[in-house]
């Protein structure tokens, strides 16, 4: 029989085969094996942390969500953090709390935990992060998983929130509304076919294996052009907002320049109803694309950077004074200027 011990070895074991690159060498004095990981710090260089709970009936479904995919979110949803700051991603700590309904001496069960990290350590050496440490305990019903994302960016580098000056262009990268139109999807009973290449497959693909644009968030912090970032995890009206409150500003969007993704068709919405497709793609969450605002004379070069990068990027609005609105996001659409409905993910509201 498999022991918690036996189990947490094997998780060591996949982490030290992955081979360190030269910067994390440098700042890892020990990683897994003792009662804490060991870093070295460096001059000029602030280290960013950030946390990600994902609980099984709250945020995935074990029915829905095949195993590797499941380890391939859990580090990304960390990942996306880290580029929303501008920053490397380094590190990783993972905690577990395996239901006891898995029995990890059950074969089954092992062979969900091979899947899962082989997801986990994918996306980690494409990144070159470097697993650390962690901790497994057992829950009475669901999977519980913890991530913890450890970056770095030089001193005063980090791009906030709070950043945002009035003037300023808003953009994001990518499109909106394919999660949330996946999770439709499986919410109603479609499932992934690894096999199949078609819009739908392509939608349940958006929700169940996110690809933040870290190597771009990096960039444009290194050059100073973001003035504050955040990453669309849950919603862009409502992560805008976010932006807006702790800048003391206000936006204005253009419903025409926002990208909806065009797997927001496969729930009905698009090619019918273009404001409610509209408004199920800005509500919508988990698509891991950056949201930024930045002085409009840098657009080329941003541009430039994100065609580098194959990251698509779109201006889709302007940052306001607070005090010329009666709400901080409205909508312009066909010389109109509207309030926009802000709405988005709320755990305690499910």
């Amino acid at each position: 029989m498999q022991s918690e011990f036996e189990f947490i070895k094997r998780i060591r074991d996949q982490a030290t085969k992955r081979r360190a690159t030269a910067d994390t060498k440098e700042d890892l004095v020990f990683g897994v094996g003792d009662d804490a990981a060991i870093l070295r710090e460096r001059e000029g260089r602030e280290t960013l942390l950030t946390v990600d709970m994902l609980v099984e009936e709250i945020d995935f479904k074990i029915e829905y969500a095949p195993p590797r995919l499941l380890g391939h979110k859990a580090l990304a949803v960390s990942l996306s953090d880290i580029a929303a700051m501008g920053g490397a991603p380094a590190f990783s700590l993972l905690t577990l709390g395996v239901p006891k309904r898995f029995q990890i001496s059950n074969p089954e069960s092992q062979i969900f935990f091979e899947e899962f990290f082989a997801g986990y350590f994918a996306l980690a050496e494409k990144h070159s992060v470097t697993l650390i440490g962690g901790d497994v305990s057992s829950t009475p019903d669901r999977l519980a998983i913890d991530s913890i994302v450890i970056g770095h960016c030089l001193t005063g580098q980090a791009v906030r929130r709070g950043g945002a000056k009035a003037g300023d262009a808003i953009y994001l990268t990518g499109a909106v509304g394919a999660s949330a139109a996946g999770l439709k999807l499986l919410l109603d009973g479609a499932r992934l076919n690894e096999n199949e290449d078609s819009p739908a497959q392509s939608a349940l693909r958006a929700h169940l294996k996110p690809e933040p644009p870290v190597a771009f968030g990096r960039r444009i912090a290194e050059r100073g052009l973001a003035h504050s970032m955040i990453d669309v995890s849950d919603g862009l009206a409502q992560d805008l907002l976010r932006i807006c409150e702790e800048s003391g500003t206000a936006a204005i969007i253009d419903f025409d320049s926002v990208p909806l993704a065009p797997q927001v068709n496969e729930v009905g919405l698009i090619s019918k109803e273009l404001e409610a497709a509209f408004e199920f793609a800005v509500q919508g969450g988990e698509d891991f694309e950056l949201l930024l605002t930045a002085g409009g004379s840098d657009e080329v070069e941003l541009l430039e950077i994100a065609a580098d990068f194959g990251v698509r990027l779109a201006r889709i609005g302007q940052i306001i004074p607070v005090d010329q609105i009666k709400s901080r996001i409205m909508l312009s659409r066909g010389g109109q200027v509207k309030p926009l409905s802000i709405h988005g993910f709320d755990h305690f509201q499910i």
